[in-house]
């Protein structure tokens, strides 16, 4: 075992006194180490429940012969942040909180760990960190918000953000506002639609580092506190099975994972990090095999953004399990994949269970759509491609004017101003991974769009992301990025902008010579930041097209 190598041996004598003042018997020094890490924070209700379910996955590890450990790391929260400054740091945190997992495990030899996610960029974290690490490892989501209530019926931090826009444009009274505002959010969890958290936490099951079914229950569920029981005991048998994220990490899996996001209308931030997860693990995955695993998966449940349940009615419908189950029947997923649970996936969906007359999950032969919710689209706009989900929608093409804008910002005040028109495409730029720096989500500006009833027949595309909350006709992550000369720093206001989903193509009316000409005019722009975190970031990241990772190509 690893912890030995630090807590073994005359030598190692400072080490264990340290431990034993703790309060660490010699009889807890003896057992494999587990490292217990999580995100626990009051800026958020994502995370809050975290301290406390560490302490029941510490009772399972201790039940189970082993001692736990417990660290904690940061996070942001992307809802809290959307629409500022302080949204840059969002994915700059998912490095963060991979490297600080990645130093203490390494740096204090755990012999296994558990980690705890719930927020947005927690959960590719710990994916990352665990793979660095490669040791026995399991990953739990700390679960979903409960929908609000408003006037009568369920609602989720998307109806906020919409409401914003409908309040702007006279459709929403001050009064209804403030009380829609107090009452999405009921107490700890992540966010209830199928945005990126759900997204993920489903998707980390598919990949094999999550138990199957783990992720369902919601935050204050009690069913959670016995999922992290469960888990600390698991962390201990796959000690004993020598069972580690290599041995579960396989193309397999990542199209298994693609599979689970498409057939749910899931997050395009699922794109981006399992790039990332993907290279830290040593899998070769490009961002074409999205399209080609989205293209042959129909979306089979019902959720919002651009359906009508939360994640809490797919649990009370059957859960991850069920919705495993139709995709293995229907030949979509790679039964044989392995779990963290050291299961195949095929063995942890057989005892899945339909409630009777549940409308989350449909059959396959009665898809909601034909094919999945992510559509890689690739021009003279987005020579390395861009991302669209087009669960919630039908248009399949749009042709309009740009109206070009050089930050989230500005594009926030035309939008309020009531100054974008039906048929427009909303250009907004320099927010990509270097730009930004940090690629913030548009989720404030998407969302006005929509509420101002303008979802249907304005377009919009960034270098920047989308929150999990978007819908409408939104195309993110376009590579390359302006900051580094990509084809969207060459637009301008009423150039004419194609989407053709059908022909996978994002396209500005403009001949490459006419885009060169304009480029050759182009001065890169002071950098935003010029020391710190965010400047370091800026210096390293690569691009989306690529994960948005900051690991230098040592190849």
């Amino acid at each position: 075992m690893k912890s030995r190598t630090i807590l073994e041996g005359r030598d190692r004598a400072a080490a264990r006194s340290y431990l034993l003042g703790m309060g660490y018997s010699r009889e807890d020094l003896a057992k494999p180490i587990v490292g217990v890490a999580h995100s626990w924070i009051e800026t958020m209700p994502c995370n809050f429940n975290h301290r406390h379910l560490a302490e029941r996955v510490k009772e399972g590890i201790r039940e189970a012969g082993g001692t736990p450990m417990e660290l904690n790391t940061v996070a942001i929260s992307d809802g809290v942040t959307m629409g500022t400054q302080g949204m840059k740091t969002s994915l700059v945190s998912r490095e963060v909180i991979a490297d600080s997992i990645e130093l203490v495990g390494r740096g204090h030899m755990f012999d296994a760990i558990v980690t705890l996610v719930g927020c947005d960029k927690t959960l590719p974290a710990a994916a990352i960190a665990h793979a660095r690490l490669d040791i026995p490892s399991a990953i739990v989501y700390s679960g979903s918000i409960g929908p609000g209530r408003f006037k009568g019926r369920d609602v989720t931090i998307q109806d906020v953000f919409e409401g914003a826009g409908a309040n702007a444009a006279g459709k929403m009274s001050d009064e209804d506002f403030m009380e829609l505002e107090a009452s999405a959010c009921p107490r700890s969890g992540a966010c209830g639609g199928q945005f990126t958290a759900n997204t993920m936490a489903l998707a980390l099951q598919f990949l094999g580092l999550s138990p199957i079914g783990s992720a369902d229950p919601a935050a204050l569920d009690g069913r959670k506190d016995r999922v992290c029981t469960e888990a600390g005991r698991l962390v201990m048998r796959l000690i004993e099975q020598d069972l580690k994220p290599s041995d579960v990490l396989t193309k397999e899996s990542f199209e298994n994972a693609i599979a689970s996001v498409a057939a749910t209308g899931g997050s395009t931030n699922a794109v981006l990090h399992f790039l990332a997860i993907a290279r830290e693990a040593g899998i070769e995955l490009d961002i074409d095999d999205f399209d080609r695993v989205s293209a042959k998966t129909p979306i089979i449940a019902d959720l919002k953004p651009g359906g009508r349940f939360v994640a809490i009615d797919m649990d009370r419908a059957g859960g991850s399990k069920l919705l495993g189950k139709r995709m293995l029947e229907a030949g979509l997923v790679h039964g044989g994949a392995l779990n963290a649970t050291g299961r195949t996936l095929a063995e942890e969906v057989e005892d899945a269970e339909e409630t009777p007359g549940q409308e989350v999950i449909v059959p396959v032969e009665r898809p909601l759509r034909k094919t999945g919710g992510l559509v890689i689209l690739k021009g003279n706009l987005a020579p390395e491609g861009c991302v669209i989900k087009v669960a919630g929608y039908t248009r399949d093409a749009h042709t309009g004017p740009a109206r070009v804008f050089d930050s989230e910002e500005e594009a926030m005040e035309a939008v309020q101003s009531r100054k974008i028109e039906s048929g427009d495409v909303v250009v907004i730029r320099y927010e990509g991974p270097k730009g930004g720096p940090g690629m913030r989500e548009m989720l404030g500006v998407t969302s006005a769009i929509v509420g101002q009833g303008l979802g249907e027949t304005v377009a919009l595309l960034t270098d920047g992301r989308f929150s999990g909350a978007t819908r409408g006709l939104m195309a993110g992550h376009v590579a390359p990025e302006a900051a580094v000369r990509g084809p969207i720093a060459a637009l301008r206001d009423g150039d004419t902008i194609t989407f053709d989903l059908t022909n996978r193509s994002l396209s500005v009316d403009l001949t490459e010579e006419e885009i060169e000409a304009r480029l050759a005019d182009w001065t890169e722009p002071d950098p935003p930041f010029r020391s710190g975190v965010m400047s370091k970031y800026a210096a390293l990241v690569g691009s989306a097209s690529e994960g948005a990772v900051t690991n230098p190509d040592l190849t």
